[in-house]
């Protein structure tokens, strides 16, 4: 049996990093993807950096394998022709354009739906499709700030603070292509196509989940809390002798065992430290009690004791180590490939395992233009001296 998704075809006219990262989710599962670009410059993403391999930007890599690059000028006439023939044989179109960019052009949904009843139209924007807000650029650092999501994030009293990936655009990507998958399942049933609309800011309200239910239920907004969990203790890092140690004790149970196997017996029957809830109001005294005996242990030793005693908890790994630790390779979570002009190049694996029909990274992250014969030819049925032609007058 064949990847899930072998036979999609999916028309990517996306640029940067939450379109791209959404194809690329859909790639990896086998969909045939068509990464559309402009004549010249293609995807902005193509010239972020440094830091690059060989010329190619590593920002662009790290998100665009399992693509063909084809080269389109949709402000051409002849080039909206082609597009247009393009999208009556895809499956699934995603572009993230600002909202009314497409229907300028004469290529948004409600006319390409005429001419393709099943084509799943995706769009993902910075703020939504309506809304004071909707026209505003949106880029991860914005939707971050506006979606409450820096409100929350940084040191105790301290200034708000981004996520340290470009967390707005990753997540939109993922909620992208969970709703092309949900229209995908849809159209099985029906036949028919449909427009999957998501934006950066949702991508935060959404995730705002437990941290939106204490507004909801005070009508006071959290503040930053460091690495502490605003509603559990201990959960949180501490110091050790070396380094820093990420400890989790998520119920009674285990900080019963927690005092045991750190010798704090005398505080596991303490009024201030009882429960859950007296946990969290006395943390400061807390912390100070438990980061006294951590800062006697290496970050090693800690760990051993406190898997022996079947206590949650983890080193903090820089991105270096993470990447390289055992558990990483073991999941197949680093991947390998050749590139046509980088060479031998290194990029995440797939997050998902699927028993019967796994994904996998076929092809490395295309060169722009790459594939623009090799489409036009097999799709669309074009000879070499009609290309040529196209090519001469900056079509493609």
């Amino acid at each position: 049996m064949g990847p899930a998704l072998e036979g999609i075809r999916v028309l990517d006219l996306s640029r940067a990093l939450a379109g791209p990262y959404c194809t690329m989710m859909l790639g990896d599962m086998g969909a045939e993807i068509i990464k559309l670009e402009m004549p010249g410059t293609g995807d902005e993403a193509r010239h972020y950096g440094p830091p690059f391999q060989e010329g190619e930007s590593s920002y662009f890599l790290s998100v665009n394998r399992n693509k063909l690059s084809i080269t389109l000028n949709l402000k051409d006439s002849r080039g909206k022709e082609i597009f247009r023939e393009l999208a009556k044989k895809s499956d699934v179109l995603v572009e993230n354009f600002r909202p009314g960019t497409m229907e300028e052009l004469g290529l948004g949904y409600d006319s390409l739906k005429d001419l393709n009843p099943k084509l799943i139209y995706c769009a993902i924007t910075g703020f939504g499709p309506k809304g004071p807000d909707s026209q505003r650029p949106g880029y991860d650092l914005i939707a971050q700030g506006m979606g409450g999501i820096m409100s929350v994030t940084g040191p105790i009293g301290g200034p708000p603070y981004r996520v340290g990936i470009a967390q707005a655009d990753i997540t939109a990507g993922m909620f992208a292509a969970y709703g092309i998958m949900v229209a995908l399942f849809h159209r099985e049933r029906s036949g028919q196509g449909q427009k999957v609309e998501t934006s950066l800011f949702q991508s935060q309200i959404a995730q705002l989940t437990f941290q939106a239910g204490r507004f909801f239920a005070t009508g006071e907004s959290p503040k930053p809390q460091g690495n502490q969990h605003p509603l559990i203790a201990p959960y949180e890092s501490f110091k050790t002798r070396d380094g820093h140690i990420n400890i989790a004790v998520g119920n009674n149970a285990l900080w019963s065992t927690f005092c045991k196997v750190m010798g704090l017996e005398s505080y596991e029957k303490d009024p201030r430290f009882d429960t859950n809830p007296k946990r969290v109001q006395n943390r400061p005294a807390l912390v100070e009690i438990i980061e006294e005996r951590t800062v006697k242990f290496t970050t090693e030793e800690l760990r051993k004791i406190l898997d022996e005693a079947g206590i949650p908890n983890g080193p903090v790994w820089t991105v270096g180590e993470a990447l390289t630790a055992p558990q990483t390779i073991a999941l197949g979570m680093v991947q390998e490939l050749g590139h046509p002009k980088a060479g031998r190049i290194k990029v995440t694996g797939i997050p998902v395992n699927l028993s019967s029909t796994p994904g996998s990274i076929r092809q490395p992250p295309p060169l722009l233009g790459q594939h623009t014969e090799e489409v036009l030819s097999r799709l669309l049925g074009m000879g070499q001296r009609e290309i040529q032609e196209l090519r001469e007058k900056g079509v493609i």
